[in-house]
């Protein structure tokens, strides 16, 4: 291993409706490739709190991480998350879910515009993507600014979904550019991460999200905290891409990123 403190700081269980193995599966993966920690970050989409049962499975994946982290106390720096998905589409919701566990991080992430289905099942024949995205970036400043989070998750997650299957859409960032630099300043005031999400190097999107010309501009902008995940959703997709993403970060000029414990970054050196 190239990097002596690799650590994923976004997976889930089958706590998540779309997660396949339990916590201790997750960690004995990460235990085998050598990560230094791992996060457990299992979803709760706020506009779908009340009619899906979230506020159990939250409950569950908590209880879940923190008795792996016992089991795996010496081995694996084991972290309790939340991935916090459109968190003002209900904000009543996000706010009693930060306020039933002490939760070590919180990633914000939107899944879709307000009143549109999850950019996964989009008909992108059949859609506006232009106006779509710029509603999203738009909704993405609000939630920045809403600031109730350690990092933004997978901050170009349309394009995973958009630039690949049957009708790939060739898009760029040039359209959105102020916008972007809206939410990347805004992270920077706030002292908020930018996730680097290692899920699209083994997608057809073959990147990570957000990919290299955002995390160059946000450390043109004077942005230093990043954390790093794989999005995972089981156990042999753990630590996936992460070695590539610290590379990508090396390159571009990082020198450290952040693994949260108590919502407190600890800024560890990349190399």
């Amino acid at each position: 291993m190239r990097y002596r403190y690799m650590s994923d700081s976004h997976c889930h269980t089958d706590c998540s409706f779309d997660g396949h193995d339990s916590a201790m599966m997750l960690c004995d993966s990460a235990v085998r490739q050598g990560l230094y920690s791992l996060t457990v970050t299992d979803h709760c989409e706020c506009q779908d709190y009340r009619t899906k049962g979230y506020r159990k499975a939250v409950l569950q994946s908590y209880f879940e991480a923190r008795k792996a982290a016992a089991a795996f106390r010496g081995k694996l720096h084991v972290r309790a998350g939340v991935e916090l998905g459109q968190p003002l589409q209900d904000q009543a919701a996000a706010e009693e879910v930060l306020s039933m566990c002490s939760f070590d991080f919180i990633l914000a992430s939107l899944h879709n515009v307000a009143g549109q289905p999850d950019f996964y099942d989009l008909d992108y024949t059949k859609c506006d993507i232009d106006q779509l995205l710029h509603q999203y970036f738009s909704q993405m400043l609000e939630m920045v600014k809403w600031g109730r989070f350690d990092s933004l998750a997978h901050m170009t997650y349309p394009w995973r979904y958009a630039c690949s299957g049957e009708h790939p859409i060739r898009l760029t960032y040039a359209p959105y550019q102020a916008e972007i630099d809206a939410i990347l300043q805004e992270l920077i005031r706030q002292g908020k991460s930018l996730e680097v999400n290692t899920s699209g190097l083994r997608q057809a999107i073959g990147t990570t999200l957000p990919d290299q010309p955002i995390l160059e501009r946000y450390h043109e902008l004077g942005g230093k905290r990043i954390t790093l995940g794989s999005d995972a959703h089981r156990w042999g997709d753990i630590g996936s891409g992460i070695e590539d993403g610290m590379h990508l970060l090396e390159k571009i000029g990082f020198t450290h990123f952040a693994v949260y414990t108590a919502h407190k970054p600890a800024m560890l050196p990349i190399s």
